[in-house]
């Protein structure tokens, strides 16, 4: 089930980000997104922005991916599981995501900092899991689950 790992990662546009802050209150919002690969993921974001503190003080978080615009019951997803921090190639960051953008509203160096008021962030993916819809007859499951998958070979 390896396949549906890049087929969500290029079709989506957005992640859905989970992070916790020091005290372990966790946060999730949306995030516009690149995925250089299926192991790194990046956005930009406001270092202000609640979750882009709460990665400075527990760099652990979840990421879910799926298509929002899905029938109910045909629903697929990407669970995953990484650790997020400001990207160590900014510039490999603004490049997958500029190639998302639609023309003319792509990212410019000065948009990051220091000059601008953004930072480029990565999420280094350790595990991914997919959704098992209930009732999968592969599966025999009544509820919902999920699969750690691993590409092929690994």
């Amino acid at each position: 089930m390896w396949e549906t790992v890049p087929r969500l990662l290029g079709a989506s546009r957005y992640l859905v980000l989970a992070t916790a802050d020091a005290e372990g209150r966790p946060w999730a919002t949306p995030v516009f997104f690149a995925a250089l690969d299926e192991n790194r993921l990046f956005w930009v974001s406001s270092p202000g922005s609640r979750h882009s503190r709460n990665i400075a003080v527990r760099p652990e978080v979840a990421v879910t991916v799926f298509d929002s615009h899905a029938p109910v019951g045909g629903a697929e997803a990407l669970y995953l599981e990484a650790t997020a921090g400001p990207a160590d190639d900014p510039g490999a960051a603004v490049a997958a995501l500029n190639a998302r953008l639609p023309e003319g509203g792509e990212l410019a160096d000065d948009d990051l900092a220091p000059s601008g008021s953004l930072v480029a962030y990565r999420a280094d993916v350790r595990a991914h899991f997919v959704l098992i819809r209930g009732g999968d007859a592969r599966f025999d499951n009544v509820t919902d689950a999920r699969l750690r998958v691993a590409r092929p070979g690994e």
